[in-house]
């Protein structure tokens, strides 16, 4: 196995290649990307800078590689939220909660499946607090029933106090995550018209599940296109 060292890059961009990561320094907190899995998931650790406790966002897959990013970079794991119940997001779940000691978060509806029943069950309007973090917890539907984001507020960019949005497979640049059922489409795109890019500004940063970060600003002139297409 390569080195954790080899795999982070400092020069942060918002793409990881598959099998890589990178950081982004705020001033309040650093942000790792990783990209893991067949499937290119992203798993996020998010460090107070102050404390040096982390959330982890999705334990997705590559166990081992996450184990290790984590005793390198992050070995204050306090809590892991898994953002919805399909497969691809949870994989390396058990192994890292169990190496971490760590508890894990979910939203109720989306619990049952996966392979550790959640310590903390999370509902829209919570807030998450990370050393001297703090997460606010948006229910959005329509991808899954218990589909959570987390909106990181306080960690500063250097120009201003921006928004960090961790959207699983909710919101993506170029449109929202898929549906299957009649109906599930208007319900997404209408949770992430009114919880999402009606509450933060265009410079709020959006930090997928899968592949690049964009900005609320880069999407929103879009929404209109994407409900006239249903999809």
């Amino acid at each position: 196995m390569n080195s954790p060292h080899s795999l982070v890059s400092d020069d942060y961009t918002g793409h990881v290649d598959p099998g890589t990561a990178a950081r982004r320094t705020l001033p309040a907190a650093t942000i790792i990307k990783a990209s893991v899995g067949p499937m290119d998931n992203n798993a996020y650790l998010i460090t107070c800078s102050a404390t040096g406790k982390t959330l982890l966002i999705d334990a997705a897959n590559d166990a081992d590689r996450l184990i290790e990013l984590i005793d390198t970079y992050a070995p204050e794991v306090s809590l892991i939220v898994t953002t919805h119940q399909h497969l691809d997001h949870w994989q390396a779940l058990q192994a890292v909660a169990e190496a971490t000691g760590a508890p894990t978060a979910a939203h109720a509806l989306d619990a049952e499946p996966l392979p550790v029943t959640p310590y903390r069950i999370l509902s829209d309007g919570d807030t998450i607090d990370i050393g001297e973090l703090t997460f606010d917890v948006i229910h959005l539907q329509g991808h899954t029933e218990g589909s959570v984001a987390l909106a990181l507020r306080g960690g500063g960019d250097g120009a201003g106090d921006v928004t960090h949005l961790f959207t699983g497979d909710c919101l993506f640049p170029g449109g929202v995550g898929k549906t299957w059922k009649d109906g599930d489409f208007e319900r997404l795109l209408g949770d992430v018209a009114t919880k999402l890019f009606d509450r933060y500004p265009d410079s709020t940063v959006v930090h997928p599940g899968h592949g690049d970060d964009t900005t609320l600003g880069a999407e929103r002139p879009h929404l209109a296109e994407w409900r006239a297409r249903g999809w």
